[in-house]
C-alpha cells in the first residue's frame, strides 16, 4: 500500500507564525532551504520526514497536529454544502475541495458561513408564521449551530478550561473528593447547597445565595450540576476570556457557549485529564469501570473520552454522537476522519439506531465509510427519567468509535474478526453525498451521480445510480 503524502502548508504557516519566525529563520531551524519551505507552505510539495522530525526535536511539536487539523472537517462540511439542491448543477471535485481546505481555509469557512446564512434564511421564509409581519429577521446563523461549530473546530478540547478543571480536582482530592470539594468551593463564595425535592436539576438563587439541586437526580448528575455552578461562580473570568476569543455573532450564542464551557469544566473536573487518560488506557476504555471509578454516567464518560486531545498527551481519537429516537443528532464530535452530517440525521445503517431496540446492552459494529476507512463503533441507549411517576422519560442512543487501527486498545473489540472485508457494514454520512450506488436504505439520490429511470423495472430503489 502506498504511503499517503502529507500536505500541511496551512499548518506549517500557522506554526511558524505562532513561533514568531520569518520563513528564512524557520527554514534554518528545520534544516531545509528557503525555496523548499516556501513550496511546502504552499502545498506544492509534501512535508518531508526530515521536517517532521525537526519539528518534533527542535520545537517539541506533537507532529500529529500536522494531520489532525481542520482540513478533513472543512472538506466534509463543504461536500455537504455542495450537495444542497440549490447547488445541484455545480460540481466540485473532491480534489478541489481538499486543495481549498488546505490552501485557503479562510475561504472555505467563508463559503460555509454563506451557505449557513442561506439555509437559515430559507428555513425562515419557509415558515410564514415566523417570517410574515416581522421586521427583525436577520441573516444570522442559528446560535446553536454557531456554538456547535465552535467546539467542533476546537477539536472539542478547550485547553485553558480543561487545565483549570484539572487543578480544581487536585485541590478537591485533599478535601474528601470532588463532590465535597465542589460544596466547599461554593461555601467559600457564600453559597449554601441544598438537595431538594424539585423538578429542576439546578436552581441558583442569587439573592439568598442558595444552590438547589434536585434530590431526584442521580448522584453523578447532582455532582455535575454543582461543578457547573462552581465554574460559573469561580471561573467566570476564564470563561469570559474564552468567549471573547471565540467572537460569537450574537448574545444568544455567547450565552449558550458559556453554559457549554461550564459543562465542559464540570466534566473535566469529574474526570481530570491525566488521571482519566491513564485509567482509560489501563481499563482498555471500559465505560462501566470508568463510570464507577469516577462517579460519572456512561454518557459522561463516553463524551469525556472524545475530548482527550491535549497536545503531546492525546488519547485515542474517538468520534462521539448522541441521537434521539427520530434519528436527529443532538450531540456530535469527531476527532477522526469520520465527520457527521451538519443537517439531518445519521446513516440508518449505523448501529446507533439499533441501540433503542436493545436497552441496557452495548452493540458492537465494524463499519466502513465510502472513502474506504474502517471503524469500530460501540452503541448503547441511555434513558433519563424525570424522577417521579408520570414524568417524561428522555431516551437517546450514544455511539463511541475509532478507526480500526486503534480497536485493539478497546476491550469491546475483543474476539471480533477484523480480517474479513464482509464483516464491515457499509455506512455513509449523508445520502446526498454518499457515493454508494446499491444502498437499500438510501432516502434520496446522490447529487453527484447520474440517474437512470426505467418505467418497466423496479428494484430496491425506483432508479439506478450510474
Amino acid at each position: 500500500m502506498a504511503t499517503q503524502k502529507l500536505y500541511a502548508g496551512a499548518k506549517l504557516r500557522e506554526i511558524r507564525t505562532r513561533l514568531g519566525l520569518t520563513q528564512k529563520e524557520f527554514a534554518q531551524k528545520l534544516g531545509v532551504s528557503l525555496p523548499y519551505l516556501n513550496q511546502m507552505e504552499n502545498n506544492n510539495r509534501p512535508v518531508s520526514t526530515t521536517v517532521v522530525l525537526a519539528l518534533a526535536q527542535e520545537f517539541g511539536l506533537d507532529v500529529t497536529e500536522l494531520s489532525t487539523g481542520d482540513s478533513e472537517r472543512l472538506v466534509s462540511d463543504m461536500r455537504e454544502a455542495m450537495a444542497d439542491p440549490v447547488l445541484a448543477d455545480t460540481t466540485a471535485p473532491l480534489a478541489d475541495l481538499r486543495l481549498t481546505a488546505s490552501n485557503a481555509p479562510a475561504l472555505a469557512r467563508a463559503f460555509l458561513e454563506l451557505h449557513r446564512a442561506y439555509r437559515q434564511t430559507h428555513e425562515r421564509l419557509a415558515s410564514l408564521d415566523e417570517a410574515l409581519g416581522r421586521q427583525d429577521v436577520q441573516m444570522q446563523p442559528s446560535p446553536w449551530d454557531e456554538v456547535r461549530d465552535f467546539f467542533h473546530y476546537c477539536d472539542n478540547y478547550i485547553d485553558a478550561v480543561d487545565r483549570a478543571a484539572e487543578n480544581f480536582a487536585k485541590r478537591a482530592k485533599s478535601e474528601g473528593g470532588i463532590r465535597r470539594g465542589a460544596i466547599n468551593a461554593l461555601n467559600s463564595k457564600g453559597v449554601s447547597v441544598e438537595i431538594a425535592d424539585v423538578d429542576q436539576l439546578r436552581h441558583f438563587d442569587p439573592n439568598s445565595r442558595t444552590l438547589f439541586i434536585s434530590g431526584r437526580a442521580t448522584t453523578e448528575t447532582q455532582t455535575f450540576q454543582m461543578l457547573l455552578q462552581v465554574a460559573l461562580l469561580l471561573s467566570g473570568k476564564l470563561l469570559e476570556a474564552t468567549l471573547d476569543f471565540a467572537r460569537f455573532q450574537t448574545d444568544a450564542a455567547r450565552a449558550i457557549a458559556k453554559i457549554g464551557l461550564a459543562n465542559y469544566f464540570a466534566g473535566a473536573a469529574m474526570m481530570p485529564y491525566e488521571i482519566f487518560l491513564m485509567a482509560a488506557r489501563e481499563t482498555r476504555h471500559d465505560l462501566e469501570i470508568l463510570a464507577n471509578r469516577f462517579g460519572a454516567s456512561i454518557e459522561q464518560v463516553a463524551h469525556r473520552l472524545s475530548t482527550l486531545q491535549r497536545p503531546r498527551a492525546k488519547g485515542i481519537p474517538f468520534f462521539f454522537v448522541r441521537v434521539d429516537q427520530a434519528g436527529t443528532i443532538t450531540k456530535r464530535h469527531s476527532a477522526t476522519r469520520l465527520q457527521f452530517a451538519r443537517f439531518g440525521g445519521a446513516c440508518p445503517l449505523w448501529n446507533v439506531h439499533r441501540a433503542f431496540e436493545t436497552p441496557g446492552r452495548f452493540l458492537r459494529q465494524l463499519a466502513e465509510t465510502p472513502d474506504g476507512v474502517r471503524y469500530f463503533s460501540l452503541a448503547r441507549d441511555v434513558s433519563k427519567t424525570g424522577g417521579h411517576y408520570g414524568a417524561p422519560v428522555r431516551r437517546y442512543a450514544i455511539a463511541l468509535g475509532c478507526e480500526i487501527r486503534h480497536a485493539d486498545a478497546l476491550v469491546y473489540a475483543d474476539h471480533m474478526d477484523m480480517s474479513m472485508p464482509e464483516a464491515f457494514s457499509p455506512i455513509g454520512i449523508s445520502c446526498r453525498i454518499c457515493e454508494r450506488a446499491d444502498c437499500h436504505q438510501r432516502s434520496v439520490p446522490p447529487l453527484e451521480r447520474q440517474l437512470t429511470i426505467n418505467e418497466n423495472e423496479r428494484g430496491i430503489l425506483p432508479y439506478e445510480v450510474g
